[in-house]
């Protein structure tokens, strides 16, 4: 069998999802892996480990990001400049005075990524906001949402015509 079968230009096709942080209950490690899971692709089912075949991710209100117990307060972010003496490390807290929330959720999906030559790639695609506006509602799919096509009048009609005929019968 080919493996070449489904591998489409349509199914690399990068759509973009729309996460809203502040009304997620899930908290900052579970949302995390959510994200790297989209991120990478592995809810499509061409996903390849060598291929970067993932999607956009839009958070947006990453400044009400959940966390549990005393992580904000404790956790500790490290960077090293490699000159000896230079590690410093700052609190969450201090990173969201500093950084916002988005650089919070941003370090904790680096994490989840496989640590290879797509993870600066991947991580490109995940635009964090702390407010709620972003530039990027056009790109947003909302498969929730209710349908436009539905509000065609020749649509209607054609509608009201099979339910008047599925009474008849």
């Amino acid at each position: 069998m080919s493996q070449i079968i489904g591998k489409t230009r349509l199914a690399y096709s990068r759509t973009w999802h729309h996460v809203d942080v502040g009304t997620d209950p899930r908290t900052l490690g579970r949302l995390a892996s959510s994200i790297a899971l989209i991120l990478m692709g592995k809810n499509k089912p061409i996903f390849d480990p060598s291929t970067d075949c993932g999607d956009y991710v839009v958070a947006v209100g990453c400044h009400d990001l959940r966390t549990t117990g005393k992580k904000r307060f404790q956790k500790k972010y490290y960077s090293h400049t490699t000159r000896p003496g230079s590690l410093r490390s700052m609190t969450m807290d201090k990173m969201f005075e500093k950084w916002g929330g988005g650089e919070v959720l941003r370090r904790a999906v680096r994490g989840m990524l496989p640590k290879n030559r797509l993870r600066d790639k991947r991580l490109a695609r995940l635009k964090t906001f702390e407010g709620i506006q972003h530039p990027y509602k056009e790109n947003i799919v909302r498969i929730g949402a209710p349908s436009t096509i539905g509000a065609l009048p020749e649509v209607k009609s054609a509608f009201q015509e099979a339910q008047a005929q599925a009474k008849a019968e």
